[in-house]
């Protein structure tokens, strides 16, 4: 069973909505109408930080404020180079068919333009934060340019997403440590299924026309099993971050936030209509507070640990 998705996730309203052009056409193509995802990117960061040992308060204060600003610029710098690879096909889809590289408001010239300026400003925060950052920041700039080829050559393309969005925890580890271990990396693997959850949840908006024009995703792939593909990625995912929990000998405050972090988390799954597009928009905004959630229980913990 499926339906016509004929809405947009665009929100043309506010300041953006009378901002001349081109500027309200860049703003859109940096995706700075929709937080959203710059908060998905920046809350794992959060994580990371704070479940690191022995850094100082202020060290970490600093790191999350250069973080924030890193996640809003670095996320939309993906959006843009995600908005160049499929203008095409994003003309093609009616929830991005309104996307200004896709609907001509901008130019590809103009695209680029755009990137190098946020890019430049994603080193400059670069500078800013310790050596072992600058080591890992190739390999998450190869994450965000090859994601959009990722739908083109497997069924796969939220994992590839998981990767890209989740870089962010372990950055922070390494950023408030100065090294990356185990319990970095298991925290890194545990973001990479929630965001691996959450976007097959987002892409199922989009499954009636990736379908026509042949675009490969996780949420076609897994269309008749929908909650039981979710509810396994978000269960892995609590496990992973129960076991951080364990290893790292976070103070027991950090255990009723990942209590209700998990009560929200099921009840998202068990919610999940992958028919209903506005519903799948609504649920995988919700990852937002939970994010939070999970972002008070790392600090809480580091606070009374």
């Amino acid at each position: 069973m499926s339906q016509t998705r004929a809405h947009t996730d665009i929100q043309l309203t506010g300041r953006i909505a009378r901002l001349p052009e081109p500027w309200r056409s860049y703003a859109l193509l940096a995706r700075l109408d929709r937080p959203v995802g710059t908060w998905l990117l920046f809350l794992p960061g959060v994580w990371g930080l704070f479940l690191a040992p022995h850094a100082s308060l202020q060290t970490r204060l600093i790191d999350t404020a250069l973080f924030a600003f890193g996640s809003l610029v670095m996320r939309s710098a993906g959006c843009v180079v995600n908005d160049i690879w499929d203008r095409d096909i994003d003309a093609k889809v009616a929830r991005t068919a309104g996307r200004p590289l896709a609907s001509g408001a901008l130019s590809l010239k103009q695209g680029l333009i755009l990137l190098a300026v946020l890019l430049l400003m994603g080193l400059g925060v670069l500078v800013c934060l310790p050596p072992v950052c600058w080591a890992l920041a190739p390999l998450a700039l190869l994450l965000v340019a090859l994601y959009p080829a990722a739908k083109r050559v497997t069924w796969w393309p939220q994992l590839v997403m998981g990767f890209t969005f989740g870089f962010g925890a372990p950055m922070g580890y390494a950023a408030a440590t100065g090294t990356l271990d185990g319990n970095g990396l298991l925290l890194y693997g545990a973001v990479i299924l929630w965001q691996l959850g959450f976007d097959t949840i987002y892409g199922f908006q989009d499954m009636d026309d990736d379908a026509r024009i042949g675009v490969r995703s996780t949420s076609r792939l897994m269309e008749k099993s929908a909650r039981p593909f979710i509810a396994t990625c978000y269960i892995l995912m609590l496990l992973a971050l129960a076991l951080v929990a364990i290893h790292a000998h976070l103070h027991w405050i950090f255990w009723p936030f990942l209590a209700l972090a998990t009560a929200l988390l099921l009840q998202q799954a068990r919610a999940l209509n992958p028919y209903d597009a506005p519903a799948c928009l609504k649920e995988f905004r919700r990852n937002v507070p939970i994010g939070f959630v999970l972002a008070t229980g790392f600090v809480a913990a580091r606070l009374f640990g």
